[in-house]
């Protein structure tokens, strides 16, 4: 974008770009999701930054400044919730000691979480102002001092901008925004089926939902994704559900056999607009999503390349020990269990007695009365963050989206008054005041959480700061090195999709595939140019290699020699049970080809691989070949 004469022109050149993937023209900056890049590139010229800052430095800045941003959200949510600063303080301190398993931005600085969660944790802070009064009526108002009324309106006002805002902004900055939002969908929806918050306010936010999903599909490209998403048949079926609801007096059976049905016609109605939709609205993106889930929760087998290479990642996995054991350390796990537990049987308390009673919520909760879960946005939260933690425990790499929002609940809870005093009426504790107890334990156990941390964890943060840490892997860079100045300006390298990516964004050389998931032919790419690496003849990976018009190829010796933690995991297994070379039985690996392993053959340099394949250069890991264009057989 900088390097481009105009904005338009970068734009074009990068929505119509034929010189990253040989033999194909992709749009960037929808399947790389590049719209942060964009935003950057034009404040980077329009702040006159290009005399000041590099613009690796000033990317870099941005990103970072994003997760002040994520912070200051957490704080502000966690402030609101316990109605002390203490709070918010506590959160950002568990956030920054468990920054290996709250954010990716250490090691990963592109990656569009970083971008797209920021904006996230306002919409969260958002929603939490507003669902946090029950106000929300001019009748219930009348009664209240003009200026209040004022106020109270500008706040609501305030927080639906703020959450529109982010909710359409976090849409446009990571492709699988709307799953989240999803979550966050089914959480609203209960609260509001067991009658927890005015179904206005939350059928407000469905709107915002609807809006943020239309605009995202007409600048995205028309991206059908956004189309076929759970989160627009959800929010569809919910709102036909609520034109089809009866006024039925509350409390009565009549009424609690309604809102069974509407909860069924909701559930109902969600699949079938997603299948109908499905069927009128073309679509491929993250259709492979379906597929890998259905392997991981067991439902299907494969023997696909792609899907089980995506299974053994480690970032798919359940969580290990080590990551509850360093939440535990942090002591943030077991005040996190301490209040979820609160809150859920507070929540349960609440919804048992309203759906007895059918009485609404209180507009006004005293401390006194000991009923945390009487409030909407600690409902919302507790839902939210079960959902969140459930897939969690499924998928470790979930984790960064749930661990942020442990850090918040769990320094809301041991900072509010409230949620001692919901316990100690659970226990009628009698011997002290349970008032005073609850006021003093709010104000003296963060504070004890806080110093015991700061004399732990401080020191060792501090000296990490201190640390200088280089990048150092001089087999890549001599590899960079030589291709910059050897190859070709026109040649095509074909190699794992990891290193390709390294090469285009290094080099600036085409290359025959690129480490994205979220498009069939890319993925079929991938799993063809893996085959350097598997029992096939020197014949078939020359014409799949000619087929995408490569001239270089480049073997990993670290994917060729792999020696894998995790048993089956390696890529040359996992191809081998694609091509159904081998098969496992009792553990026994049974060999069908009659072929070596292609990137330990070429390497031996012997017909007939050398007439296929010509080696320009080596080092201590990568082999280059140049592919011949005229084959000469030689004994």
């Amino acid at each position: 974008m900088l390097k481009a004469p105009s904005f338009e022109r970068g734009v074009y050149e990068l929505t119509h770009n034929n010189k990253t993937v040989s033999l194909k023209t992709i749009n960037a900056v929808q399947q790389m999701s590049l719209y942060p890049e964009l935003i950057a590139s034009v404040l980077y010229q329009a702040t006159g930054s290009n005399e000041i800052i590099e613009p690796v430095y000033f990317y870099i800045g941005i990103v970072f400044g994003l997760q002040g941003i994520y912070v200051t959200a957490l704080f502000v949510t966690s402030w609101l919730m316990s109605g002390t600063w203490l709070a918010g303080m506590l959160t950002v301190a568990w956030f920054i000691i468990n920054r290996v398993d709250t954010t990716r931005i250490e090691y990963s600085i592109p990656l569009r979480e970083n971008w797209a969660l920021p904006y996230f944790a306002c919409q969260v802070a958002a929603l939490t102002g507003y669902l946090k009064s029950n106000l929300n009526s001019y009748g219930e108002l009348k009664n209240i001092n003009e200026d209040i009324k004022s106020d109270y309106k500008g706040q609501q006002w305030f927080c639906y901008l703020l959450m529109s805002a982010s909710t359409y902004t976090f849409m446009m900055m990571w492709e699988y925004s709307h799953y989240l939002l999803f979550l966050q969908a089914i959480s609203l929806f209960l609260l509001d089926s067991f009658s927890l918050e005015q179904s206005d306010k939350v059928h407000e936010v469905y709107k915002i939902y609807i809006f943020s999903l239309f605009l995202g599909y007409l600048l995205q490209f028309e991206n059908s994704a956004l189309l076929v998403s759970p989160l627009l048949s959800f929010v569809i079926a919910l709102m036909l559900a609520k034109c089809l609801q009866l006024n039925v007096k509350k409390g009565t059976f009549v009424a609690k056999i309604m809102k069974v049905i509407n909860f069924y016609l909701v559930c109902t109605l969600t699949v079938t607009l997603n299948i109908v939709m499905k069927m009128f609205v073309p679509h491929k993106e993250n259709g492979h999503m379906l597929k890998f889930l259905e392997v991981k929760f067991g439902l299907n087998m494969t023997k696909n390349f792609t899907m089980n290479w995506l299974l053994c990642q480690e970032s798919l996995q359940a969580p290990s020990q080590e990551f509850f054991l360093r939440l535990t350390q942090s002591s943030l796990l077991p005040f996190y269990i301490l209040v979820l537990i609160t809150c859920f049987f507070s929540v349960i308390q609440v919804i048992f007695r309203r759906i007895n009673s059918g009485k609404s919520l209180k507009e006004t909760i005293t401390l006194e009365d000991g009923q945390i879960g009487e409030r909407p946005e600690i409902i919302y939260h507790v839902i939210h963050t079960i959902l969140l933690g459930s897939l969690a425990m499924i998928i470790e790499g979930l984790k960064y989206l749930w661990t942020p929002y442990v850090c918040m609940l769990a320094a809301f809870g041991v900072c509010s008054p409230e949620l001692w005093m919901t316990l100690f009426k659970w226990l009628r504790l009698r011997t002290v005041h349970p008032v005073l107890l609850a006021l003093i334990l709010s104000m003296a156990v963060p504070t004890i959480i806080g110093l015991s941390l700061w004399k732990e964890f401080f020191p060792r943060l501090m000296t990490e700061l201190m640390e200088l840490q280089e990048f150092y892997d001089p087999d890549t860079v001599e590899l960079m090195t030589w291709i910059k100045r050897q190859a070709p300006v026109a040649a095509v390298f074909a190699g794992s999709p990891q290193l390709m990516g390294v090469i285009k964004l290094c080099t600036g050389w085409m290359v025959t595939s690129l480490p994205l998931y979220n498009d069939d032919d890319l993925l079929k790419r991938n799993e063809n140019i893996y085959q350097i690496y598997s029992k096939r003849p020197a014949e078939d990976i020359y014409k799949i290699l000619t087929s995408y018009k490569a001239n270089y190829l480049i073997v990993e010796d670290a994917i060729c020699n792999e020696v894998g933690t995790m048993r089956g995991c390696r890529v040359k297994d996992l191809l081998d049970i694609a091509n159904g070379h081998a098969v496992c039985e009792e553990g026994d690996k049974i060999t069908y080809s009659k072929h070596g392993r292609f990137c330990r053959e070429v390497k031996i340099n012997y017909s007939p691989y050398v007439n296929y394949f010509t080696r320009v250069y080596w080092n201590r890991s990568y082999f280059v070949y140049k592919i011949n264009t005229v084959i000469s057989f030689q004994s």
